[in-house]
């Protein structure tokens, strides 16, 4: 890794590390710390969600005009000023207010930082480098979770302030870091006739592949990320009988999986089409999905019901390791010359999409309808390896396997940038 890339991974740890300081909490201090109710906890959750909705289609054209850091410190100081404003908010107004801030700060992240990535690597070094930002992203998230558990204390609203004001200042932090970073300008892209306003989002809808990544994208987003927090935690509580220290139990098996597996796997996800590995993941989600259905519909024993419902999570995040070096370098490789930005901000926004939609659909259907619960997710899984083989019917030789442009330069002697101006031509 260059200079650069390094401290693109700092970034990514230490915003994932304040992240998770609060994450976990966010629903109990405003609810209780704070005294206002449920309601306003369930209506700032949904503000995060919303400000992410607003912002990242805008942020789109910013980082493609301006460029992924000026947007990323943007990003980061309104962040800041969103965390920071929370952990003082005592009302209401003030409470949505700091979460919209903060909630938008943190979606702009998401592309910027991505395209920060694209223009640091190569084709090769591509999906190492996004495996590696996804390690380290739930390392921080992890590690932010444990301590903050250890400092918060649900008596004491300064404890809860203390926090925020930490999470405030891992971002600034990160300001300081990135701002010096040297990224290598992605070429500029002109303005053409007919392009001024929104030309960039009508061509990539125009590109029939990227508009069924971003299908499948939806429905992965969907069916696990969106469930994680509400429709199978809720389904384990009443259906299994799972208690709140298996559950998170649970939770920190997945994060575990995904720490052990992320680099053992990485060496087996390069070597293979993307579109397979999208499709096994898709199929290695309805084991987990049918392991879940044991858990909580089968006669087995509560022991057997807990293991299950944690390997449930496990094998969740053995897929999630087998996606993060795949779906984002191919988001990247899918963009024209200079729009690594846009792509990546309308692959977040599908996201986004789907992590609003999915607890809502998926929190009524695992609380009270359990089997028709296991068995639509169990669907959608399937469903996922069905796109993915359809995806790679839209996709080049070297965009679905991107080791082909490696071993062209091996069997026919051609320098690496020989061989992918070939294989792109």
């Amino acid at each position: 890794m260059g200079a650069a890339m390094r401290r693109i991974h700092v970034g990514n740890a230490l915003s994932a590390f304040g992240l998770g300081f609060t994450v976990p909490y966010l629903y109990v201090y405003v609810a209780q710390v704070r005294g206002l109710g449920s309601m306003t906890a369930g209506l700032v959750l949904a503000v995060f969600a919303v400000a992410a909705l607003i912002v990242l289609p805008f942020a789109g054209r910013a980082i493609v005009r301006r460029g992924p850091l000026p947007v990323l410190l943007i990003a980061l100081v309104t962040a800041a000023l969103g965390a920071l404003s929370l952990g003082l908010s005592a009302s209401a107004a003030t409470v949505l207010l700091s979460a919209a801030a903060l909630g938008a700060g943190q979606a702009v992240m998401q592309p910027a930082l991505a395209t920060m990535i694209v223009d640091c690597s190569t084709t090769e070094t591509r999906s190492r480098a996004f495996a590696m930002q996804f390690f380290l992203q739930n390392l921080g998230l992890g590690v932010g979770g444990l301590i903050g558990g250890h400092l918060v204390d649900t008596t004491s609203a300064s404890s809860f302030t203390l926090l925020f004001a930490i999470e405030a200042a891992m971002f600034l932090v990160l300001v300081a870091v990135m701002a010096t970073v040297r990224v290598p300008r992605a070429p500029h892209v002109e303005a053409v006739p007919g392009q001024a306003a929104g030309g960039s989002w009508k061509q990539l809808l125009g590109n029939r592949a990227m508009v069924q990544l971003c299908v499948l994208g939806f429905v992965l987003f969907f069916a696990c990320y969106g469930q994680f927090e509400s429709g199978l935690s809720a389904y384990g509580v009443e259906a299994a009988g799972i208690t709140t220290s298996a559950l998170g139990t649970a939770l920190a098996a997945n994060t575990l999986m995904i720490v052990i597996a992320q680099f053992a796997v990485l060496k087996f996800v390069e070597r293979r089409k993307r579109s397979r590995v999208i499709a096994a993941v898709g199929l290695i989600w309805a084991v987990a999905w049918a392991v879940a259905g044991y858990a909580g519909l089968g006669h087995g024993s509560q022991t057997m019901a807990t293991a299950a419902f944690i390997s449930t999570y496990a094998l969740f995040g053995l897929g999630e390791a087998m996606l993060s070096p795949t779906l984002a370098p191919l988001v990247a490789d899918l963009a024209p010359t200079g729009l690594a930005g846009q792509y990546n901000s309308a692959f977040a926004l599908v996201k986004q999409l789907a992590l609003a939609i999915g607890p809502a659909v998926g929190g009524p259907l695992g609380a009270s309808l359990h089997a028709p619960y296991i068995v639509a997710f169990l669907f959608f899984s399937l469903g996922i390896t069905v796109l993915a083989v359809r995806l790679g019917r839209q996709l080049t030789d070297v965009q679905n396997q991107p080791s082909l442009a490696r071993s062209r330069v091996v069997t026919q002697g051609r320098t690496p940038a020989d061989a992918v101006a070939a294989a792109e031509a």
